[in-house]
Parts: structure tokens; C-alpha cells; sequence
């Protein structure tokens, strides 16, 4: 008996202790975070049921019991307490002042890889048969090849010498090709086809690409930016491009294919016609393209700067986007935060963001393509930029988060000399 009583005791406490994870006040404990960021001046609001009790001084300021606003660079550690009771200790870290000027300009990309990038194997009719000496030799699509015979490989023009002089003397070729960050060395003789009197690899290959996207945001003091919010991958070997140079140019929106369920839309945009450059591409990551302006843009000498809202701010609930839907007016549209998930590590879909303003929505559908990049605004504050399309919803979207742009564009938070004026 006594040991029935003891099992069903223990199934009570664990469908306790189960329930209790669900119950409100629980769940609110459970997310208030061991560490949060905040920016000079910025308050910082914790859960209604808590009140701060105590606080290192250094960094952060008690405006009430239930928020703390910064005050200097630093961290200090604020506790917190439940009807009298102390419940939990947070870091609060303070970052030196920081604003943006936010985009939503259509752009123009123009990336040149480093290298030349392998993109299709090209089957040649020989003697032997339909063979690729280039995919014989395990060279493969999605590889960029750096070096030939020891020459650098920077543009298509530079392969077509070193085939011809080793097919001619019957020589291998040896490569340098780069797969995945690592380089590595690979060999092939070049062949000819059937009634053909030049020497072939059998590969296709690219040194460069095109294309359109929208400004997220811009430092006016360093002009450092950032665009896209995604990587731009090879439209045929779908891998992220390594870029050796590119540039970003002004563009105009000419028309829109409006998305629809299970068709994503575009918008359809042309290099403006004095093609003028705004500025170099330095990277291409998971987050987007970066780089830095030759110039202050000139629509946004009139636009205030932003400050940041770190991933930890943003809120369930209304906010806003900035994108071009037609010529080259950027323009402000509606849009709900679904919901936002604070990140320690850099991740790109932080956000679930649905468009609920309705000339939007009659224009595009929701979200299309070239609209990636478009920067979220909430409560004044930029929080991040619209990523993907849900290809089933083009209503709906993702967003990443604006702290993992900043990284990726060389803007530390840290740095006092980096405040915006």
C-alpha cells in the first residue's frame, strides 16, 4: 500500500511540476533573460509582475520600479523581485550611443567573384566519347578556381591563353580552386571536340553577377551600410558567392509581378541610367552585403538617424517598412511583428513579419523579391530587415535581426568613437 501511495504521489508531483511550466507567471520568470543589451539613454522595460529591488549603479539608472535606463558604457547587475520575494539577478549591458540612417532604396548589385566560379559541365563529342575533363577531374560546380600553371585566374578572359598553350603542347593543367573556404589542387588536360580546333576544360564558368535588392541602412559618420539581409548565392549552383569586387548602383522599380500563393513575386528594376556607383561591396554573408558608401545618399540628408532596437526590444504588435514600389520614392508601409525570437548567436530568421497595409498588399501581394533588405522600423527605432517570403503566404515573411547586420558591416557596438551625430 505504502509504496502504491508513494507512485501515485510521485505522478501528482510531476503532473505538477509539468502544469507549472504553463502557468503564466512561470512562464514570464522563465523568460526574463540572465543577460540584456540596451543602448545610452534607451530604457529598458522588465515583466509587470517584477520590481527592481537592487542595482549596480555604474551603468544604469531606476526610472521605476519595473524598468532601468542607460547611462554609461558599462554593465551592471540589476536584481529583481516577486511580490517582495527576489527572484532573479540580470546583467544589463550598456553600449555607447549608436543611430543609423535607415534605407529602403532600390539598388542595383554588381558582384565580380574571386576568381572565376565554376557553374555546368559541358560534354564534348571526342573520339572517345561525350566526356568533361573538368568533372573527370573532380572539378566541381559550385568550385571557383584562383590559379592556373600558377597564374592568377581573376576573370574569364585569363583562362582562354593557359588552355590553348597546354592543349597545343599536350600538357596537364595545374589548378588551384577554392571549395567551401579550402583550397586545393587539382589537375586536367584539356581536349578538343569533333571537327573543333580549339582546346576545352568542359566547364562552364562565370566571374560575375547581377542583380537588384533594397538599402537596410547606413553610419553616416564611417558611411558604413548594409543591404539585402540574406546572402546572394549563384542563381544556378545556388551556393554563396565569394566576391572579389562589386559595387552597388542607384535603381529604378519599372513594375511589379504581384506574388501569389505558392509564386513569389519580384520587382522588376533598371541600373538608373548615369549608372552612378554608391558604393563598394566588401562581404557577402548570411546577413547580407556590405561595404561603404562613396557618398551620403542624397534623398537622406533630410532623414533623422534611427537608433537601435536590439533583438531583445522588439515587440509582438504594429511596425513598419521602408521599400521602393515604384521609381525611386522610398515610401513607409504598414506591417505586424508575429513574433521575434531574442538571439545570443547570429541566426537569419529572427522575426515572422506579415504585411497588413493594404496598398501594399494591392501592389505586390505582400512581400516579393528585391524587397529583401527593406529595414523594420518600431517605436523610431530600426530592429531589422525583411529577409525571406513565405511561399505560401506572400503576406507573410521573415526578418532578421538589425545587431547581426551591424556585426557583419564592421560597426562595433563597443566603440564609443562610432556615435552617430
Amino acid at each position: 500500500m505504502n509504496l502504491r501511495i508513494r507512485k501515485i504521489t510521485g505522478i501528482l508531483l510531476l503532473v505538477i511540476l509539468f502544469s507549472a511550466a504553463f502557468y503564466p507567471p512561470v512562464q514570464k520568470y522563465l523568460h526574463i533573460p540572465h543577460n540584456v543589451e540596451v543602448f545610452e539613454g534607451q530604457t529598458l522595460e522588465f515583466p509587470e509582475f517584477t520590481t527592481v529591488f537592487t542595482h549596480d549603479k555604474s551603468a544604469v539608472t531606476v526610472d521605476n520600479e519595473q524598468g532601468v535606463t542607460g547611462k554609461a558604457p558599462s554593465k551592471s547587475n540589476v536584481s529583481l523581485q516577486a511580490m517582495g520575494v527576489p527572484i532573479k539577478s540580470t546583467e544589463v549591458t550598456v553600449y555607447p550611443e549608436l543611430k543609423v540612417i535607415p534605407g529602403g532604396q532600390s539598388i542595383g548589385v554588381r558582384v565580380h567573384t574571386d576568381g572565376v566560379l565554376v557553374v555546368g559541365y559541358h560534354l564534348m563529342d571526342t573520339e572517345a566519347g561525350k566526356v568533361s575533363p573538368g568533372e573527370a577531374s573532380d572539378i566541381r560546380v559550385g568550385d571557383s578556381i584562383i590559379k592556373m600553371n600558377g597564374k592568377a585566374i581573376e576573370e574569364m578572359s585569363d583562362v582562354q591563353p593557359v588552355v590553348q598553350e597546354a592543349g597545343k603542347n599536350g600538357e596537364t593543367i595545374k589548378f588551384e580552386i577554392k571549395r567551401n573556404g579550402r583550397k586545393m589542387e587539382k589537375e586536367l588536360t584539356p581536349v578538343k571536340g569533333k571537327g573543333d580546333q580549339r582546346y576545352h576544360l568542359g566547364l562552364y564558368i562565370r566571374d560575375s553577377a547581377a542583380g537588384v535588392g533594397t538599402l537596410t541602412f547606413y553610419e553616416p559618420e564611417s558611411k558604413k551600410y548594409g543591404a539585402l539581409g540574406h546572402v546572394i548565392s549563384d542563381m544556378e549552383t545556388k551556393e554563396p558567392i565569394e566576391i572579389d569586387k562589386g559595387e552597388i548602383i542607384r535603381s529604378n522599380v519599372t513594375s511589379i509581378e504581384k506574388g501569389l500563393t505558392g509564386e513569389p513575386g519580384e520587382k522588376l528594376a533598371r541600373f538608373s541610367n548615369d549608372k552612378k556607383i554608391l558604393g563598394d561591396i566588401a562581404k557577402n554573408t548570411q546577413f547580407g552585403i556590405f561595404g561603404t558608401l562613396k557618398d551620403q545618399l542624397e534623398e537622406s540628408t533630410e532623414i533623422e538617424p534611427l537608433e537601435i532596437g536590439l533583438s531583445q526590444q522588439v515587440k509582438e504588435g504594429p511596425a513598419e517598412i521602408l521599400t521602393v514600389v515604384e521609381g525611386d520614392e522610398v515610401k513607409r508601409f504598414n506591417i505586424d511583428i508575429i513574433s521575434s525570437t531574442p538571439q545570443e548567436s547570429p541566426a537569419t530568421k529572427g522575426m515572422v513579419i506579415k504585411v497588413t497595409d493594404k496598398e501594399l498588399l494591392d501592389k505586390t501581394g505582400g512581400i516579393v523579391q528585391g524587397m529583401s533588405g527593406s529595414p523594420i522600423i518600431q517605436n523610431d527605432k530600426i530592429i531589422g530587415a525583411v529577409t525571406h517570403v513565405f511561399v505560401n503566404d506572400p503576406s507573410s515573411g521573415y526578418g532578421c535581426h538589425i545587431e547581426w547586420m551591424l556585426n557583419d558591416a564592421g560597426i562595433d557596438l563597443n566603440d564609443e568613437e562610432k556615435k552617430a551625430s
